[in-house]
Protein backbone atom coordinates (compact mmCIF):
# COMPACT_ATOMS: atom_id res chain seq x y z
CA UNK A 1 0.00 0.00 0.00
CA UNK A 2 2.87 2.31 0.86
CA UNK A 3 4.74 1.71 -2.15
CA UNK A 4 1.78 2.08 -4.51
CA UNK A 5 1.56 5.14 -2.33
CA UNK A 6 4.66 6.38 -3.06
CA UNK A 7 4.75 5.62 -6.72
CA UNK A 8 1.45 7.74 -7.17
CA UNK A 9 3.52 10.85 -5.46
CA UNK A 10 6.45 10.25 -7.86
CA UNK A 11 4.19 10.27 -10.87
CA UNK A 12 2.77 13.46 -9.56
CA UNK A 13 5.62 15.90 -9.87
CA UNK A 14 7.64 15.47 -13.28
CA UNK A 15 11.22 14.05 -13.50
CA UNK A 16 13.88 17.31 -13.37
CA UNK A 17 15.86 16.33 -15.66
CA UNK A 18 13.22 15.05 -18.37
CA UNK A 19 12.32 16.89 -21.52
CA UNK A 20 8.98 18.87 -19.78
CA UNK A 21 7.37 21.97 -21.94
CA UNK A 22 8.90 22.20 -25.34
CA UNK A 23 11.88 19.86 -24.92
CA UNK A 24 13.19 22.07 -22.29
CA UNK A 25 14.34 20.70 -18.60
CA UNK A 26 11.49 20.90 -16.11
CA UNK A 27 14.45 22.57 -13.91
CA UNK A 28 15.54 25.12 -16.85
CA UNK A 29 11.70 26.21 -17.25
CA UNK A 30 11.68 26.80 -13.47
CA UNK A 31 14.61 28.81 -13.37
CA UNK A 32 13.88 30.90 -16.65
CA UNK A 33 10.42 31.58 -14.62
CA UNK A 34 12.12 32.89 -11.57
CA UNK A 35 14.32 35.14 -13.75
CA UNK A 36 11.19 36.39 -15.81
CA UNK A 37 9.68 37.42 -12.27
CA UNK A 38 12.87 38.96 -10.93
CA UNK A 39 12.65 40.94 -13.89
CA UNK A 40 8.98 42.14 -13.70
CA UNK A 41 9.57 43.15 -10.39
CA UNK A 42 12.80 45.17 -11.38
CA UNK A 43 10.37 46.97 -14.68
CA UNK A 44 7.97 47.57 -11.79
CA UNK A 45 10.31 49.32 -9.51
CA UNK A 46 11.55 51.64 -12.03
CA UNK A 47 8.14 52.19 -13.69
CA UNK A 48 6.96 53.05 -10.11
CA UNK A 49 10.60 54.86 -9.45
CA UNK A 50 9.63 56.87 -13.10
CA UNK A 51 6.14 57.93 -11.82
CA UNK A 52 6.83 58.88 -8.88
CA UNK A 53 3.65 61.49 -7.49
CA UNK A 54 1.70 60.75 -10.82
CA UNK A 55 1.08 56.91 -9.44
CA UNK A 56 -1.91 58.48 -7.98
CA UNK A 57 -3.50 59.62 -11.63
CA UNK A 58 -2.39 56.99 -13.34
CA UNK A 59 -5.07 53.99 -14.32
CA UNK A 60 -3.49 51.99 -11.83
CA UNK A 61 -3.48 54.17 -9.39
CA UNK A 62 -7.36 55.50 -9.76
CA UNK A 63 -7.89 51.84 -9.61
CA UNK A 64 -6.29 50.94 -6.53
CA UNK A 65 -7.28 54.61 -4.75
CA UNK A 66 -5.22 56.74 -2.46
CA UNK A 67 -6.02 55.20 0.94
CA UNK A 68 -4.90 52.01 -0.32
CA UNK A 69 -2.05 53.31 -2.08
CA UNK A 70 -1.40 55.17 1.43
CA UNK A 71 -1.65 51.81 3.63
CA UNK A 72 1.20 50.12 1.36
CA UNK A 73 3.50 53.08 1.80
CA UNK A 74 3.13 53.10 5.20
CA UNK A 75 3.93 49.37 4.84
CA UNK A 76 7.19 50.42 2.52
CA UNK A 77 8.14 53.17 4.86
CA UNK A 78 8.14 51.04 8.26
CA UNK A 79 9.45 48.02 6.75
CA UNK A 80 11.35 49.35 3.82
CA UNK A 81 13.62 46.26 1.61
CA UNK A 82 11.81 43.84 4.15
CA UNK A 83 8.32 44.36 2.67
CA UNK A 84 9.48 44.15 -0.82
CA UNK A 85 10.29 40.26 0.33
CA UNK A 86 6.85 39.72 2.81
CA UNK A 87 5.04 40.95 -0.29
CA UNK A 88 5.62 37.96 -2.22
CA UNK A 89 3.46 36.13 0.44
CA UNK A 90 0.56 38.64 -0.28
CA UNK A 91 -1.53 38.69 -3.36
CA UNK A 92 -2.32 42.00 -2.95
CA UNK A 93 0.75 43.17 -1.96
CA UNK A 94 2.68 41.47 -4.77
CA UNK A 95 2.12 43.65 -7.92
CA UNK A 96 1.52 47.06 -5.92
CA UNK A 97 4.04 47.24 -3.65
CA UNK A 98 7.20 46.89 -5.77
CA UNK A 99 5.63 50.13 -7.59
CA UNK A 100 5.30 52.06 -4.74
CA UNK A 101 8.73 51.13 -3.09
CA UNK A 102 9.96 52.35 -6.39
CA UNK A 103 8.34 55.66 -6.18
CA UNK A 104 9.33 55.93 -2.52
CA UNK A 105 12.89 55.62 -3.85
CA UNK A 106 13.55 52.84 -1.56
CA UNK A 107 17.35 51.87 -1.53
CA UNK A 108 17.66 49.94 -5.16
CA UNK A 109 20.35 47.64 -3.55
CA UNK A 110 18.46 46.57 -1.01
CA UNK A 111 15.45 46.80 -3.14
CA UNK A 112 17.63 44.18 -5.19
CA UNK A 113 18.40 41.89 -2.58
CA UNK A 114 14.95 41.01 -1.42
CA UNK A 115 13.12 40.53 -4.76
CA UNK A 116 15.94 38.24 -5.27
CA UNK A 117 14.99 36.78 -2.03
CA UNK A 118 11.83 36.26 -2.78
CA UNK A 119 11.94 35.25 -6.33
CA UNK A 120 14.16 32.59 -4.77
CA UNK A 121 11.74 31.21 -2.20
CA UNK A 122 7.96 32.05 -3.46
CA UNK A 123 8.63 31.08 -7.43
CA UNK A 124 10.06 27.59 -7.12
CA UNK A 125 6.97 26.63 -4.24
CA UNK A 126 4.76 27.72 -6.87
CA UNK A 127 6.16 26.24 -9.63
CA UNK A 128 6.50 22.79 -8.07
CA UNK A 129 3.63 22.79 -6.25
CA UNK A 130 1.13 24.00 -9.34
CA UNK A 131 3.00 21.41 -10.77
CA UNK A 132 2.45 18.85 -8.37
CA UNK A 133 -1.21 19.44 -7.92
CA UNK A 134 -2.03 19.84 -12.01
CA UNK A 135 -0.27 16.38 -12.48
CA UNK A 136 -1.78 15.05 -9.64
CA UNK A 137 -5.58 16.00 -10.52
CA UNK A 138 -4.66 14.83 -14.34
CA UNK A 139 -3.58 11.45 -12.74
CA UNK A 140 -6.53 11.55 -10.62
CA UNK A 141 -8.88 12.21 -14.11
CA UNK A 142 -7.20 9.28 -15.71
CA UNK A 143 -8.21 7.07 -12.98
CA UNK A 144 -11.70 8.19 -11.95
CA UNK A 145 -12.71 11.34 -14.63
CA UNK A 146 -15.82 11.80 -11.97
CA UNK A 147 -14.52 12.11 -9.29
CA UNK A 148 -11.39 14.50 -10.80
CA UNK A 149 -14.93 16.51 -12.32
CA UNK A 150 -16.19 16.83 -8.50
CA UNK A 151 -12.99 18.05 -7.58
CA UNK A 152 -12.99 20.71 -9.91
CA UNK A 153 -16.37 21.68 -9.48
CA UNK A 154 -15.20 22.01 -5.58
CA UNK A 155 -12.44 24.22 -6.17
CA UNK A 156 -14.47 26.21 -8.81
CA UNK A 157 -16.81 26.68 -5.96
CA UNK A 158 -14.62 27.55 -2.77
CA UNK A 159 -13.03 30.66 -5.33
CA UNK A 160 -16.43 31.51 -6.20
CA UNK A 161 -17.39 31.46 -2.74
CA UNK A 162 -14.46 33.95 -1.66
CA UNK A 163 -14.94 35.91 -4.50
CA UNK A 164 -18.31 36.81 -3.99
CA UNK A 165 -18.03 36.84 0.04
CA UNK A 166 -14.78 39.69 -0.63
CA UNK A 167 -17.00 41.82 -3.10
CA UNK A 168 -19.53 41.78 -0.57
CA UNK A 169 -17.49 43.11 2.18
CA UNK A 170 -16.30 45.84 -0.09
CA UNK A 171 -20.05 46.52 -1.25
CA UNK A 172 -21.06 46.81 2.47
CA UNK A 173 -17.66 48.60 3.24
CA UNK A 174 -18.69 50.90 0.97
CA UNK A 175 -22.28 51.75 1.74
CA UNK A 176 -21.10 52.22 5.64
CA UNK A 177 -18.66 54.86 3.58
CA UNK A 178 -21.55 56.63 2.19
CA UNK A 179 -23.81 56.52 4.80
CA UNK A 180 -21.23 58.28 7.14
CA UNK A 181 -20.48 61.07 4.81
Amino acid sequence: MVDQQMRHAMIAVPAPSEPFWLGIPYWLVGAILILALFGAFQVYYWVGRKLGEKLYESRIGVRLGRERIAKIEHVVERWGALAVYGCFWVPMLRHTLPWVAGALRISYPWYVVASALGCLTWAPMWWFGLTALVWGWLELAAQSPVTAGAVAVLAVAVVAFFVVRRRRKRRAATEDEALVS
